[in-house]
Parts: C-alpha cells; sequence; structure tokens
C-alpha cells in the first residue's frame, strides 16, 4: 500500500476544527527525536501544563499523547477522536490513520489548553501530518541526527532527507540543529533556514562530570549483571542563555548519543524561554526546575533496563535500534556497558526488524556482533502488525537468522514459526541464561517490537522493575 504524502487532504480538514493555536516545540530528525521530545517535554512539566506528541505509540494508540507526561484520559481522546472522524466521513477527506491520529492530538492539546505542545515529527517533516501546524504557534523548530532511513519516502541520499526534515523551519522562529555524524547536513540545513528566513541556532553544549554527593545526593549502585542492578544516571553540566549559573543535573537516559539529544533539548526549552511569547511564563524556571525535569525523564523502550521475573530471573534492555545508525548506537552502548565486566558475558539478543528496500538486515544488525568475548544467543521473532499501517513489513525470522549467521557464525540461534511468539523467546532466552549470572538480555529492533515487549509484560503480569 502507498502513502499519500500530500497535506492537502488534513489542511483541509483541520479548516473545520478549532483553530490550532497552542505554543509548539516541533521537532524532526532520523534518530533521537523521541527522547529529545520526551527531555524537553518534562522540563516543561515541572512549570507548566504541557502536550506532547510521540510517534508510533507504545503501548495503545492514545498513548502518544500525554499531557504532563501522563497518557491523556481515554475519554478525552476518544472524544476528540470521534470528531476527527465525523468530520473526515462527512467530507469524505479519507484520512490517513497518522493523520486522523495528529488532528486528534492537536484537538485534545486545543482543549487542554495547555501552555506548550512538544510536537514530534512523525516521518520526514517536510509532507509530514504535524508540518499543519500554522507560523505563529511555533516557537522553535528542531533537527536530531539525520541518516538513511525511509528511504523509498524522503530520498536515497543524506542530503535530500536532510532537505526533507528541516522544511519545518518557520519564518522569523528559532531552528535548533543538532549534532550531526554527517557533514553535509549542515550545509542543507543552512540553505533551508536561509531560505525560509529562520533563525540558525546550535545545540548548546553539555559536559559529563564527576558525581558531586553534595549536589546529587548518595551515589547509586553500580551496574551489576548477577545482581540485575541498571546503571546509574550521568552527571551532567551545561550552561543556559537565561541562567547566569551552570545548570547541575542527572540524566537518566543511557548511551553517549543521549549527552547529544540532552543538548539538543535544553536548547530547544532556552530557545522557548527566551521567545516573547513565553515570556509571562519564563519567571517559573530555575535552573533546579530544568535539573529536576531531565531526572525525572523516562522514555521507555531506548536503552531502557527493566528487571523481569520468568522461570529464571533477568535483566532485559529494550531498544528500538530499528536502522543501521540506532543499532550502532546499541552496539556502542553495548560496548562500553559490557567491556569492564569479567568475562565470560552470556548476551541474548531477541531481534524483529521491518523490512526497508534500503535498508538490509544484515547492515542493520551488524554493530550489535562486534563485542569482543561474548556468548551470543539469538531469538528472530515476528512483531505485531501495527493497526493502520498495512504497508509495514516484517522482515522474516528465518531471513535474519540467514544475517545473523553471516555476523556470527558460532552463535545459538532460536528462530520463531509464526506471529506472536515473544513470549517463548523470552522463555528460550530464560534457558539461555541458567546457570549463567553474567547474562543480558537485549530486546531490540522495530519500535513495534518494542511495544510487544511491553504489552506482554503487562498481560502476562511479569514482574517488571
Amino acid at each position: 500500500m502507498s502513502i499519500d504524502l500530500t497535506l492537502d487532504r488534513i489542511q483541509r480538514l483541520s479548516q473545520k476544527l478549532p483553530a490550532y493555536t497552542r505554543p509548539t516545540c516541533h521537532i524532526a530528525g532520523t534518530n533521537g527525536k523521541g527522547s529529545v521530545a520526551a527531555l524537553v517535554s518534562s522540563i516543561f512539566a515541572t512549570c507548566v501544563k504541557v502536550g506532547r506528541f510521540n510517534s508510533p505509540h507504545l503501548i495503545s494508540v492514545h498513548d502518544s499523547i500525554t499531557i504532563n507526561d501522563e497518557t491523556v484520559r481515554l475519554d478525552a481522546y476518544e472524544a476528540a477522536r470521534a470528531e476527527v472522524e465525523r468530520l473526515n466521513e462527512e467530507n469524505e477527506t479519507s484520512l490517513s490513520s497518522f493523520e486522523i491520529l495528529t488532528l486528534t492530538a492537536l484537538l485534545v492539546f486545543e482543549r487542554a489548553a495547555v501552555d506548550v505542545v512538544v510536537l514530534e515529527v512523525g516521518m520526514g517533516g517536510r509532507l509530514d501530518a504535524t508540518n499543519i501546524i500554522p507560523d505563529e504557534s511555533v516557537l522553535v523548530s528542531a533537527l536530531t541526527a539525520v541518516d538513511l532511513d525511509h528511504q523509498a519516502f524522503l530520498g536515497t541520499t543524506v542530503s535530500a532527507i536532510a532537505a526533507e526534515k528541516s522544511a519545518i523551519a518557520r519564518s522569523g522562529k528559532p531552528f535548533v540543529l543538532g549534532t550531526q555524524t554527517h557533514e553535509e547536513v549542515e550545509n542543507v540545513v543552512a540553505n533551508a533556514v536561509t531560505n525560509t528566513g529562520a533563525i540558525m541556532l546550535y545545540a548548546l553544549p553539555v559536559f559529563t562530570r564527576d558525581w558531586d554527593t553534595n549536589i546529587d545526593g548518595p551515589e547509586w549502585a553500580s551496574f551489576s549483571l548477577s545482581a540485575h542492578v541498571s546503571p546509574p544516571p550521568t552527571p551532567v553540566r551545561f550552561l543556559m542563555p537565561c541562567f547566569d549559573h551552570p545548570v547541575h543535573a542527572l540524566l537518566p537516559l543511557y548511551g553517549e548519543h543521549q549527552i547529544d539529544n540532552l543538548a539538543l533539548a535544553v536548547s530547544v526549552v532556552s530557545a522557548a524561554l527566551t521567545s516573547s511569547e513565553f515570556i509571562s511564563l519564563r519567571p517559573r524556571f530555575t535552573d533546579k526546575s530544568i535539573a529536576d525535569g531531565i531526572k525525572n525523564t523516562r522514555w521507555p523502550g531506548r536503552l531502557s533496563f527493566h528487571s523481569i521475573t520468568t522461570s529464571t530471573p533477568l535483566l532485559v534492555l529494550a531498544d528500538g535500534a530499528h536502522n543501521p545508525a540506532s543499532a550502532m548506537s546499541l552496539g556502542a552502548y553495548l560496548n562500553e556497558l559490557l567491556a569492564p565486566l569479567p568475562k565470560p558475558i552470556s548476551l541474548t539478543f531477541i531481534l524483529g526488524l521491518s523490512y526497508a528496500p534500503h535498508k538490509s538486515p544484515t547492515d542493520t544488525l551488524r554493530p550489535l556482533f562486534s563485542l569482543p568475548n561474548v556468548k551470543f544467543n539469538v531469538a528472530l521473532v515476528q512483531f505485531s502488525s501495527p493497526e493502520g499501517m498495512p504497508w509495514v513489513r516484517v522482515v522474516p525470522p528465518v531471513e535474519l537468522e540467514e544475517a545473523v549467521k553471516t555476523l556470527e557464525p558460532t552463535s545459538k540461534t532460536w528462530v520463531a514459526t509464526e506471529r506472536s511468539q515473544l513470549k517463548e523467546a523470552i522463555n528460550w532466552a530464560a534457558s539461555c541464561q541458567e546457570n549463567t549470572p553474567s547474562g543480558l538480555v537485549v530486546v531490540a529492533g522495530s519500535l513495534y517490537l518494542i511495544a510487544d515487549f511491553y504489552r506482554l509484560l503487562a498481560e502476562q503480569q511479569m514482574r517488571l522493575d
């Protein structure tokens, strides 16, 4: 099934709804935009009423819409969605499920009269449904790391994709560029910002630091596989133009790439706080409120540790590493995490990927199998078909196994023969970890697989810490 990448239909229907007037931080990018949105939202939530829209959803469709970092009430969601669907049917606009969800989110936020909205782009930027918001509602636009993904829709080069994503820039409004791994992105973005008349900004630097008990409190326990203790947060410091002294905080999101995401997040907040539209709310914010917001950030399924109980206790790391760039971040984090630990280490992957014509399973999985002195066990599974997205196709587990055997011929594998076998995969992972105190289970790949993981935990009432 093809995707109609135009804004004509959704713009036409949006005119039938109440005007959208919420001050908005609009965030695009290939990797990290969800983390940035979660950080920005959590920081705002310490002082004002904030709405956030992320995609895809995690467990249920309406959990993609939050107010003060809590899933929107089901009755509020259903009322807004019913209104959008009624207008869609009456006007025969034939909106996609994502377009309906986007309009639902905007209507929820307008009805709730939130002080600020953090709006994550779904795919691309220029023709994404979220890009229908009016110029006057935009506080700041931002772009996270750009890489190859969704080439069938956005272009086959990083430059082409960057052009699509930077098209969310608005005249006279700040546009903050995050850290990039591809040099060509900056030139493309600079041209887009210049042509649009937006104001180009770069992410403020964020530095790691030593733990300070006077600032951070008692030091947390160290990471331990055998004791099932997840790593402590990372102490950081940075300057914001609106404060005359450094902000010291604890970053609970794991991985070096999250330092870059935090840098972009605090830059987005800084740009918003110094905007004329936000001037009346600015006095509510302090360096402490910023630090509290960072410390309170939760972003499930992105390097998230969980201790669960099956036939044997398991320490599970869940991460939506669905393309080569995000898999590289996961691989780098695993290397950093496991390198200091005594060997051998038993690492059990549970993997599931969606099909994409421009990326092979081997390319995506390669960064995960570069760890030395590790015994690999790998379960290959399918994820549930996402509602309203018939174009999303699962890579057959047998095809994934071929990629794994190419990358790590000595690995032990388990292959799902049908959908809904994630529970069996977890039980197999548990059997691999028996009598192995230094073991870690990693559920990784498509975000739809990560969603299945959280649904399973809820349905089976597995103990989840």
